[in-house]
């Protein structure tokens, strides 16, 4: 699966501005890093040909509005409004699915009841239909000022994808080379423990990810740093590795416990670009974060900071080798595994194709099909199985 998310640095309420940079920035397109420097001419979103692109938490608008006075203006119904229709032309123009973040109003069908606000995810299919809309559940401190919480059981849906070197329209497309993806869906807070109150290895999120199934989860942020303005300058386009850390710290249960779910986002490849082996799994999860700053409500309080750092990785659960009673080499696999046999059965690692700096605007790509840019683990912290760095709660959005 090729995927894009768009990383920039959308200005508080001017909607028309940040569609103008929007589209700058997918026509500028990718930049190709050589030794370590960005050089050349990018490649635009066209040439990238994406199969889902994905925009940070209400994109169009900015974030950090301080009351529902503030944001009503930008409120959006599902599917229609400013976010709604860049998101529709953009589809039908790429070919590709697209999901923004934007402010969401539900009217009620009885006039007498307030109509409810929503930090919401839209997404469009190809051909420019709306094919869901998540609202956020787990909601920050910002969002409770004017939010209502969103369900959970709308953040799970399988999309439609084509599988690679086959037509992407509908009217190409047969039943046949339709691939029902099992998609998880998140708005930034929603990673983190409910309220901040949840234990932190309570892992809501993460654990609807693997009870669901899902092959695929897409997380659209305005993920917040502590860093200052100056601190993001020193890391040179560089990313947030505290932020990345904790993100990943989130998805712990995916490293920890079995994958159950079958099949895969690429039939014939591994994370690793190779043939596909039996008992190997993986989930790929796409972080949509934006960069940049925003005025404090409180004059008196520093500027709302982002973290940028979007990546798309993948867990990957691959089967270790043990032997048998007869000395025979076998493969313990994760399909073979019954429950209640060691959890050293599996070998998990994680996959990163693309990782973008924490001030950085551009493209963050992926083709999943390939070999990605770097394999790794997590260090452990007295068994907690946490990372050594990014516990704090202060950063998300």
């Amino acid at each position: 699966m090729r995927i894009a998310t768009l990383q920039f640095a959308p200005k508080l309420g001017d909607v028309e501005g940040n569609i103008n940079r929007a589209n700058e920035l997918l026509k500028r397109g990718k930049h190709i890093s050589l030794d370590g420097q960005t050089r050349g001419i990018g490649i635009g979103i066209e040439l990238l040909r994406p199969d889902i692109l994905v925009l940070p938490e209400l994109a169009l608008t900015g974030y950090n509005f301080p009351s529902k006075e503030a944001i009503k203006p930008y409120l959006e119904p599902a599917g229609a409004g400013p976010s709604a229709t860049w998101a529709r032309d953009t589809a039908k123009r790429l070919h590709c699915k697209v999901c923004i973040g934007y402010p969401e109003i539900e009217h009620s069908d009885n006039e007498s009841e307030q109509p409810k606000y929503y930090n919401s995810l839209l997404v469009v299919d190809e051909t420019g239909v709306v094919i869901h809309n998540y609202r956020k559940s787990f909601l920050y401190f910002t969002d409770e000022t004017w939010a209502a919480e969103g369900s959970v059981e709308l953040g799970f849906r399988k999309l439609a994808f084509t599988p690679p070197d086959e037509p992407k329209s509908k009217s190409e497309s047969t039943a046949s080379t339709v691939q029902e993806i099992p998609t998880s869906f998140g708005i930034c807070m929603d990673i983190n423990p409910y309220k901040f109150e949840a234990p932190y290895t309570a892992y809501e999120f993460a654990n609807r990810v693997l009870d669901s199934g899902s092959q695929l989860v897409i997380l659209s942020m305005a993920w917040l740093t502590l860093m200052g303005k100056e601190d993001i300058a020193a890391l040179n386009g560089k990313p947030d590795m505290d932020t990345f850390s904790y993100w990943l710290n989130r998805f712990m249960p995916l490293l920890e416990k079995k994958m159950q779910h079958a099949g895969d986002i690429d039939r014939h490849t591994d994370s690793h670009g190779a043939s596909r082996e039996t008992g190997t799994k993986r989930t790929v999860i796409i972080f949509a974060n934006r960069a940049g700053e925003e005025p404090a409500a409180d004059d008196t309080k520093p500027p709302a900071r982002y973290a940028g750092t979007s990546a798309v990785i993948a867990v990957t659960q691959r089967s270790r080798m043990g032997t048998s009673e007869s000395g025979s080499r076998v493969e313990d696999g994760i399909d073979g595994v019954e429950e209640g046999e060691g959890e050293g059965a599996v070998e998990a690692k994680i996959a990163c194709w693309d990782l973008l700096g924490a001030g950085e605007e551009g493209i963050c790509f992926a083709d999943t099909t390939a070999g990605p840019k770097m394999v790794f683990g997590l260090r452990r912290r007295g068994g907690s199985g946490e990372e050594s760095s990014g516990e704090e709660s202060e950063g998300s959005g």
